[in-house]
Formats: structure tokens, C-alpha cells, sequence
């Protein structure tokens, strides 16, 4: 990288936003930007509100690094705004994130692609608060918005349907509960990093994924080399099946009493958090890429059209 502004990209790191996911968009926006300052980028940090159009139009940035998560940061609205500015940036396009964001239709494209997923339903939380819609273990979560926010798990010989919070949306999906362990595989371009085995006291909600000492995470996951293998293929045919770029985690459950048949693939993430105590960096860490080179790498791979 050259010392003259001329040659050294602009960066807009975008991050915060309106979502319910804003605190920890701000975690990944801050350590992506002081890791792409490091590499030597001019880089502009924004927080993504409704002048944002006119903030990226005064920066004119070269690229823009997605650090949003949740409702407008990963459900292809901004992505739509960044191909209609014509600005490259980082992580999935429209369709990819859209699709990945929205439960059920990925659950589709995963089952089409042949890959192990549980039986679910959408329905409208009256209906859900009413009557079992599916024999218990289950679980109820909002089909549209990430990082467990707002999950309850229906116990095995429950009596009674759930109440759900407020701020749970009209339509909710109830899943099949599967026990056994939480496992996690990330793709960089194109290629599976690792697995990760997520161990907590209990659910792994939103509290234990961001706080730190909340899980531990041990890599690479101590398991059956044929589920290793399994996790690699599983989580890189999601990536491709759902047309995802730059970097994707994908979260499954593994039952260890049924060995490869109990591996289910639960949901694939396009904008995963991306601090120091996050899954993705830990496993680009485990094979010798720093977190500096993994944001670099992001950078690089931006374009419109995704």
C-alpha cells in the first residue's frame, strides 16, 4: 500500500444501525475498523442511519466493510442501497442475505440441496400460545431476526403452549428441538475453516455468544473425524446453496448417540459477529490467519453484483 491517499482504499465501516443487534453491530464495526486501519486503510466509520445514502455520497469510500447485524444490515436492505450507490462491499449480496435471514425459505433451499435439517412450521404467536403445534421438545424464535434473540424452548411433557414476549413478531417459527452439542463451521471464500464446540451452562443465547467467559469455545471441536469432515461439507454446500460471498458461519446441533444421523444443520449466518471472541476469528486464528488479514481479506473480495 502506497503512503499517498490516491493509492490507499477508503474503507466506510458501516455499523450500529436500528436493529436489535446494534451493541454488538458496534463491538464488530469498532475491532474490524482498528484491524483495517492497521493494515493500512483510510478508514471512515459510520453509524448506519436514514442518512445514509448521504453519508456514503460525502465519503465516496472505495469499499464498504459490512459490520451491521440483524433486520436492515443483513437482510439484504443495505446491500440493495450499496448496489444502487454502486459502492463494492464486503459479505453476501440481496438474495443471499435476504434468503439466509429469512428461516424457513433457507431451511428450503438447505433441504433442496439435500442437506439434514428438522421439521418446523411458521405460524402467528396467537395460534403458537394456543396449542402445541408440534409435540414437545421444541422450540419457538423469530423467523426473521439473529442471534437468538427472544428463543424459547418448550420442555419434553410440557403442559402448556408458551407466552411469548411482546417484542416477538406476529409470525414465529416452531422447530424441533434437537439435543446434543452446539457445533460451528465458518467459510472464508471459499474454503470451511474449522469446527468449533460451543459448551455452555444450558441455551447458548445472546448473553453467552457475546459475553466473554458466558461459552467457551473449544477448537477444533473434539469429535469423530467423520463429523468434522461432515460440518466442512455441510457448511460450505449452505454457503453455495444460498449463493453467500466473503464469509458465512453455520450453526448445527449434534446428537453423539446417532452418530452421523444425528448431525442437523440449523441455520447459516452472513454478517456473524466479528470481534476478538468470536467463532470466526478464533478458527481463521487455529489455521494462522490473523484477525488483521481475515478483515483484509473481506476488503479485497468486495464488489456490487454479489
Amino acid at each position: 500500500m502506497g503512503s499517498s491517499s490516491r493509492t490507499t482504499p477508503t474503507v466506510a465501516v458501516l455499523l450500529g444501525g436500528p436493529s436489535a443487534e446494534r451493541e454488538v453491530s458496534l463491538s464488530t464495526g469498532r475491532e474490524c475498523a482498528a484491524a483495517l486501519r492497521d493494515e493500512g486503510y483510510e478508514v471512515v466509520e459510520v453509524d448506519a442511519g436514514p442518512d445514509l445514502p448521504a453519508r456514503l455520497a460525502e465519503i465516496r469510500p472505495d469499499v464498504v466493510f459490512n459490520g451491521l447485524h440483524g433486520r436492515w444490515g443483513e437482510d439484504g436492505c443495505v446491500q440493495g442501497l450499496l448496489e444502487w450507490l454502486r459502492i463494492p462491499y464486503t459479505h453476501s449480496g440481496v438474495l443471499a442475505s435476504a434468503l439466509a435471514m429469512d428461516k424457513a425459505r433457507a431451511k428450503e433451499t438447505f433441504a433442496a440441496a439435500g442437506l439434514p435439517v428438522v421439521r418446523s412450521v411458521l405460524a402467528e404467536r396467537h395460534e403458537v400460545e394456543a396449542r402445541h403445534l408440534l409435540e414437545p421438545p421444541y422450540v419457538v424464535k423469530p423467523n426473521n431476526e439473529g442471534s437468538s434473540v427472544g428463543i424459547y424452548i418448550v420442555q419434553e411433557g410440557a403442559n402448556t403452549p408458551p407466552k411469548l414476549a411482546e417484542t416477538m413478531p406476529d409470525t414465529v417459527m416452531v422447530e424441533q428441538y434437537v439435543k446434543g452439542r452446539e457445533l460451528t463451521t465458518s467459510v472464508v471464500g471459499d474454503r470451511a475453516l474449522g469446527v468449533t464446540d460451543i459448551i455452555t451452562d444450558g441455551w447458548y443465547d445472546y448473553d453467552a455468544k457475546y459475553t466473554p467467559g458466558g461459552s467457551r469455545h473449544e477448537i477444533p471441536a473434539k469429535v469423530p473425524q467423520e463429523i468434522t469432515d461432515a460440518c466442512l461439507d455441510y457448511a460450505l454446500r449452505a454457503h453455495r446453496a444460498l449463493g453467500c460471498r466473503g464469509v458465512s458461519r453455520t450453526d448445527f446441533r449434534w446428537d453423539e448417540e446417532k452418530g452421523l444421523d444425528g448431525l442437523i444443520l440449523l441455520e447459516t449466518n452472513t454478517q456473524p459477529g466479528m470481534t476478538p471472541t468470536s467463532l470466526i476469528p478464533e478458527q481463521a486464528q487455529a489455521l494462522g490467519i490473523s484477525f488483521g488479514e481475515l478483515c483484509r481479506i473481506l476488503v479485497e473480495d468486495a464488489s456490487c453484483g454479489r
